[in-house]
This record gives structure tokens, C-alpha cells and sequence, in this order.
């Protein structure tokens, strides 16, 4: 007996040992049964409108964009050069799937905030998950009237983007999108107005890419209550470590929902095309990350 108490004892740290080994090969088999996909969109935008990417956690994206006049401005106004709208941003994130965002526009002096919350991951593997989603929503107020009372200046935003990345080349998003406007810039105007985004991305190299994005807006178009037309943008996006630079041809003067969606007085079909671009430069404050970052370039 006493032998048999002895060999019991012996036997259960083995035991014990065995089980663990045994729960953390499940573990890192389940582990490996998916895979994330990243980097669906280089950005936050495809062009003007927002992509499913959000900000890492604790990482912060200041963002300048410029918008210039119309290349059929001629050249006394230098094709559109001579005349420049801006809006600087500054975008953080709270957690890996959740950011905010706030700017301010020189159109319409518009300040703007927003959020953005990463809904469902596109995975590969036993675990397929074949599309990402972002929630997004925004408001802000056009502050350029100073005549109206403030509730007057401020529009509602909101948006579901829906994007899948069918290989490391290409990448579609569809974005169905609300706006309501308490007050229209135009009499006349519909205050709620509903859309549909389809944006896209294509990438010629490891840091360069072809951009494209056509939002369709559900109005009637009709030239003197709304004198406005459905924003189409084409761009190029250059990746370059810790700057993003967006290149991009749009009929679209402003840069926010409110403005490209819903206030779009541009047309292609008669040369009202603006040239413009993105610049984003990301700054962590993950000390983790700045850690690994410099072993990395130590290596």
C-alpha cells in the first residue's frame, strides 16, 4: 500500500502536466484556425468618404486635406490652383476597434466630429468571415452663416460600411449612408437625405494603389431646388511608412458627409473636376509598439 501511495503521488504531476500540455495545444490549434485581414484600405478614407480601417489603439492620425478650384476655371485662375479649400483633422484610437475623430473645415467653416466602431473582422480560415463592418456616425455644424440660430447649422450623419478583401490586390466597399440637414443650404432641399457609396481600391505595387469611389444620392435632380450632382472621386493612394498621401480627381469640393454627399454642385460631364489630396501622418503612443518599432529597425 504504502508503494501504491507512492506511485499515485508520482503519477498525478504527470498527469497534471499532461493536461495542461494538452489545453494549450488546443488553444494554440484554435488560435490558428483564423486569420485576420488587414489593411482591407491603406486609410480611414478611400478618397473623400471613410473606409472600414480604424486607428490602432493609442495611435493618432493627423490628417490635412485640400480641395482646389475647378479645372475648367481657365488659366487666369491657374486650372483651379489659384484657389484652395482645406480641412485639418485629428483622428485617435481608443481601442483597436474603436476610434474618434474631429476637424474643421474652411467650406462653410464646418466643424465636424465623428466615431467609428469596427462591428465584425473578415477572417480566413475554419473560422470565415467573409466582410468587414464599420459603424460610423458624425455631426457637426456649418458656421460660415451667422445669421441662423446654431441648431440650424448642424447635420447628422451616419453610415454602414461594408468591405471585403478579395485579394492583396483588390478591395470593394459599399457604404449605405443617412444625412439629415436641419437646414438645407438650398430652399427646397430635402433635410433627410439617403445614399449608397461604392468605393474601391486596387494596388499596382507594395505601396501604391488606384482609388475610386461613386456615391448615388436618393433625390430627384432637379436643378433649382437642388442644383446638385452624385460625387464620383479617382485617386491614387502612396503609402511611404509613416505618412499616407492620397492623390485624387473629384467633382466634390468639400471633404465631409454633409458637403460630398449631400451638397456635391460639380460635374464631370462639363469639366467642373477638382484636383485635391489627402496627407496623414500617424503618431503612437503605444510604448510597446515605439519598443518594437525600434527593434525592428535594430535588427
Amino acid at each position: 500500500m504504502k508503494s501504491l501511495r507512492i506511485l499515485i503521488l508520482l503519477i498525478i504531476p504527470l498527469i497534471s502536466q499532461a493536461q495542461d500540455d494538452l489545453l494549450s495545444e488546443l488553444q494554440k490549434n484554435d488560435s490558428t484556425q483564423y486569420t485576420p485581414v488587414v489593411a482591407t484600405f491603406k486609410s480611414t478614407r478611400v478618397v473623400n468618404g471613410q473606409s472600414v480601417e480604424t486607428m490602432k489603439k493609442k495611435h493618432l492620425d493627423f490628417r490635412i486635406s485640400h480641395r482646389f478650384g475647378r479645372l475648367n476655371s481657365g488659366a487666369y485662375q491657374f486650372f483651379g490652383l489659384d484657389q484652395a479649400t482645406m480641412r485639418m483633422g485629428f483622428e485617435y484610437g481608443i481601442t483597436d476597434r474603436f476610434m474618434v475623430g474631429l476637424g474643421r473645415s474652411t467650406s462653410q467653416k464646418v466643424y465636424d466630429i465623428f466615431g467609428k466602431y469596427k462591428l465584425i473582422e473578415q477572417t480566413t480560415g475554419t473560422r470565415n468571415i467573409p466582410v468587414s463592418v464599420t459603424l460610423f456616425g458624425g455631426t457637426g455644424a456649418a458656421t460660415a452663416n451667422q445669421d441662423l440660430v446654431f441648431q440650424d447649422k448642424v447635420y447628422y450623419t451616419a453610415q454602414v460600411l461594408i468591405a471585403r478583401k478579395f485579394s492583396e490586390r483588390l478591395s470593394l466597399q459599399l457604404s449605405p449612408s443617412y444625412l439629415f440637414r436641419n437646414r438645407p443650404e438650398v430652399t427646397g432641399d430635402e433635410k433627410l437625405l439617403l445614399a449608397v457609396g461604392i468605393g474601391g481600391r486596387y494596388k499596382i505595387s507594395k505601396r501604391v494603389s488606384i482609388n475610386g469611389e461613386y456615391f448615388w444620392t436618393a433625390r430627384e435632380k432637379n436643378t433649382v431646388t437642388a442644383p446638385y450632382h452624385d460625387s464620383m472621386s479617382f485617386g491614387v493612394d502612396i503609402e511611404t511608412g509613416g505618412h499616407v498621401f492620397q492623390l485624387h480627381f473629384t467633382n466634390s469640393l468639400g471633404m465631409i458627409e454633409k458637403q460630398f454627399i449631400g451638397e456635391t454642385s460639380g460635374s464631370w460631364g462639363k469639366g467642373d473636376i477638382h484636383y485635391g489630396f489627402n496627407i496623414s501622418r500617424t503618431f503612437s503612443f503605444d510604448k510597446r509598439s515605439k519598443r518594437q518599432s525600434t527593434k525592428n529597425q535594430n535588427l
